[in-house]
């Protein structure tokens, strides 16, 4: 497993759980799609990824996105 994979399944796993709240608890639970969304459009344009900073302390070899 690299840092590209773990990114990406993290925020698809994140993606998923927020729109499952947001159909069981409360449609509040957007919100965090919405942050979700907007910090892959801001790591996309800017190449900084909080996500894949940690992932890179915990060990991870990076793939190609964020080398």
């Amino acid at each position: 497993m690299n840092i590209d994979r773990m990114v990406m399944g993290t925020a698809g796993t994140m993606t998923l759980i927020s729109l499952f709240l947001s159909w069981v608890h409360s449609p509040f639970w957007l919100g965090l799609t919405v942050l979700i969304g907007a910090n892959m459009l801001q790591a996309s344009i800017t190449g900084f990824c909080p996500a894949a900073k940690f992932f890179k302390l915990l060990g991870l070899k990076p793939g190609r996105a964020f080398e």
